[in-house]
């Protein structure tokens, strides 16, 4: 175990694309999943670590002008892929999801992938044509997510209701720290 190392998720279907993964202000989430994990033998203890971070410039997917934004995207991937042939990638339910909440985010984390990789892009380009750009990367990447079926018969609100935040730039974690939180 390296402390001063933070190994970054990237996987296809990663909710909220390339990066550290936490959940914001929900320790009760983070230890269900972490026990979850634990169930599977997947990893050896469940438990939490509390992290301290800043969002700096985040892609905020609680705030409209972003999901504005990621739709245009969208369409511009829809596009390229369309002229060389290739389908979207789908998201789709998990084989033991019996809420059908689409857990594999494919086509969500393509979409993130693809709009980091034409800012990206375009930094590069401005940089080389003149020297400067406006244009900042993402340190950061926020969304609200709805999962795990009605908290009640009829109910609209979700069991595992959420606020998931994908660290791009590691930079942005200040710390770590171990909540005061009594393990169940």
């Amino acid at each position: 175990m390296n402390p001063n190392h933070v190994e970054k998720s990237n996987r296809p279907y990663d909710w909220l694309g390339n990066g550290f993964y936490v959940w914001e202000n929900n320790f009760s989430r983070a230890l269900q999943w972490a026990k979850d994990k634990a169930s599977k033998n997947e990893i050896t203890k469940a438990s939490v670590l509390g992290v301290v971070y800043t969002l700096s410039n985040c892609l905020d997917f609680t705030d409209s002008a972003f999901i504005d934004s990621i739709s245009t995207y969208y369409y511009l991937m829809k596009n390229e892929l369309e002229k060389v042939n290739i389908k979207l990638p789908k998201n789709r339910n998990h084989r033991k999801d019996k809420h059908n909440d689409k857990l594999i985010r494919e086509l969500d984390c393509a979409v993130i992938e693809y709009c980091h990789a034409k800012i990206d892009q375009e930094i590069k380009f401005q940089m080389t044509s003149k020297g400067f750009s406006y244009l900042q990367a993402y340190d950061s990447v926020r969304g609200l997510f709805t999962e795990g079926g009605e908290a009640f018969p009829g109910a609209a609100i979700q069991k595992k209701n959420q606020i998931q935040v994908c660290i791009r730039n590691v930079d942005m974690i200040k710390g770590f720290f171990i909540p005061k939180v009594q393990y169940s």
